[in-house]
C-alpha cells in the first residue's frame, strides 16, 4: 500500500436507504477516492440490484459491509450469492464466527468468483466493532483490553486464509507490526476531530495512515458535509501529511 496515493485508501460509507442519493453522491465522489462502502442498511432496502446500480452508476469499487456471522455452510452460501450477484471488491464476515466459518467463506468466495468470471473479493474479518470499548466487551464476557481480543481474532483470521481484518486504528499499529505489509487493515471510525456519536475508538485520517491502515472508511465527515467534494479535498490534504 505504500505506493498508493493516500486518498485512494479512502472508502466513503454510504449509510443510507436512498438509492438515488447513493448513486448521485457516489458518482461525484468516486473519481476522488478509492471506493464506496454499502452495508446492511442499504442492502436490506435494495438488495443486490441496488448494489449493482450504484457500482454501475459510479464505476467505484464496492466494499460490501455485510458482517456475516452464522454456521459455516450458511455463510458460504451467502458469500457465493453475494459474489455472484454483486462482485464486491471487499467483503467481510465476523472473525468471532470461528476458523471453520472463515475458511468456508474464503473457499466460497474463490469458487463463486471463478464461476462468475469476476475478480475474487478481498475477504476481511471484523475483529471488534469500533462502537465497542473494553467495558462493552466485559458485558458480553470477553475479558481484557480490546487490543487483546483484536489481536487474537486477527491471528485467527490470518490462519484462516483471509486477506485482512476490519479493526480500529488504535490496534492497527500492533497488527501491522505482527502481520507485515500485505495483511489488509481496513479502519472505520475515522473522524476529522473528536465527535459525540456512536463511535468510541476513533482517530483522524492522517493518524490512521501513520498507524498502518491499508484502507480507511469515512462516512459522516464526507456525506454530511455541505460540500462532500470539498470535504474529500480537505481529507486528502490532511492525509498527505502522513504519506
Amino acid at each position: 500500500m505504500t505506493k498508493t496515493a493516500p486518498i485512494r485508501r479512502v472508502f466513503c460509507a454510504l449509510d443510507t436507504t436512498d438509492l438515488a442519493w447513493a448513486r448521485s453522491i457516489g458518482s461525484g465522489l468516486a473519481p476522488k477516492i478509492g471506493g464506496l462502502k454499502l452495508g446492511l442498511e442499504f442492502y436490506g432496502a435494495h438488495g443486490p440490484q441496488g448494489v449493482r446500480q450504484v457500482a454501475e452508476a459510479t464505476g467505484a469499487k464496492i466494499f460490501l459491509d455485510m458482517k456475516l456471522h452464522d454456521i459455516p455452510n450458511t455463510v458460504a452460501g451467502a458469500v457465493r450469492s453475494l459474489v455472484a450477484s454483486c462482485s464486491p471488491y471487499l467483503l467481510n464476515v465476523h472473525a468471532s464466527g470461528g476458523k471453520a466459518m472463515m475458511e468456508a467463506a474464503r473457499d466460497a468466495a474463490g469458487d463463486a468468483a471463478t464461476k462468475a468470471g469476476v475478480e475474487r473479493p478481498r475477504m476481511l474479518a471484523v475483529t471488534v466493532l469500533t462502537s465497542l470499548d473494553g467495558s462493552d466487551l466485559d458485558q458480553v464476557g470477553q475479558k481484557g483490553p480490546a487490543l487483546d481480543q483484536v489481536k487474537r481474532l486477527a491471528d485467527l483470521t490470518r490462519r484462516s486464509g483471509l486477506d485482512g481484518v476490519v479493526c480500529s486504528a488504535e490496534e492497527s499499529a500492533a497488527l501491522r507490526a505482527e502481520h507485515g505489509p500485505d495483511f489488509l487493515l481496513v479502519v472505520p471510525g475515522i473522524r476529522m476531530a473528536a465527535a459525540g456519536d456512536d463511535q468510541k475508538r476513533v482517530v483522524t485520517p492522517a493518524e490512521a495512515v501513520r498507524r498502518g491502515a491499508s484502507y480507511i472508511v469515512i462516512g459522516r465527515p464526507i456525506t454530511q458535509a455541505k460540500d462532500p467534494g470539498t470535504a474529500v479535498d480537505e481529507i486528502a490534504r490532511h492525509m498527505a501529511e502522513a504519506a
